[in-house]
């Protein structure tokens, strides 16, 4: 039996639940030394997932950036980076952006219907691998899939309509949430999680598992399966 790897969801937010604004430009929630913090999730997964609407938005490298904690990758006889996955119904890709020059192995993970389209766009990059989990979206088969291809650990960086898939069907094992002492306050803009029916409904409290103050951001850890 495939084991399904260890799903983290990484976010940062305002503190009124927002990932971003609504303005053209990205709104930098986080600061130096959270970002650093994340650079180390990073470094310790197996793999890095983002959605193919916060690709084409954010247009990320969604890299481990710190040589020595790559070095450290590779004398443990992992790959100098994780393995870069992102998921999509649509098809909709661009090969143009950063995700795909940058980095190591890449994976996308759709469905049948727009397998082709896929690798269509992908056609002529290196280290992009593609593969359908059949005629719909089912996150249980996208984990099933990345545990076959030996991923323990998985790094999920959003969107928001992710983070909220995966709470809703019980699939994340802990929750990063970086506080930024920030409002946003635009209803248009992105939200950390939307509206869902969650596993234990509004009163199933999550375990806190680590609260920390990283200079002006707030860290805080929970562990979603274990509500009470």
């Amino acid at each position: 039996m495939t084991t399904r790897p260890y799903v983290i969801l990484s976010a940062a937010m305002s503190v009124d639940g927002y990932l971003d604004d609504a303005s053209p430009e990205r709104l930098r929630l986080s600061n130096a030394a959270d970002f650093d913090r994340v650079d180390q999730v990073r470094a310790e997964s197996d793999a890095i997932l983002i959605g193919a609407t916060t690709m084409r938005r954010d247009n990320p490298r969604l890299l481990v950036n710190d040589a020595e904690r790559r070095a450290h990758r590779v004398a443990e006889g992992k790959p100098e980076y994780p393995l870069k996955v992102t998921v999509t119904r649509s098809g909709d890709l661009s090969a143009d952006l950063n995700f795909w020059h940058h980095g190591g192995a890449k994976l996308i993970v759709t469905v049948d219907d727009a397998v082709e389209k896929v690798r269509a766009a992908m056609d002529g990059l290196a280290d992009v691998d593609v593969v359908s989990v059949g005629p719909e979206l089912d996150w249980g088969l996208v984990l099933d899939e990345l545990g076959r291809r030996g991923v323990g650990r998985l790094m999920v960086e959003g969107g928001g309509t992710i983070h909220t898939q995966l709470m809703a069907q019980d699939l994340a094992d802990e929750v990063h949430l970086a506080v930024a002492p920030l409002l946003v306050g635009q209803p248009e803009a992105a939200r950390f999680l939307g509206s869902a029916d969650y596993p234990g409904g509004s009163t199933a409290r999550m375990k806190v598992l680590e609260v920390r103050a990283i200079d002006d951001v707030v860290l805080i850890r929970y562990a979603p399966k274990e509500r009470g």
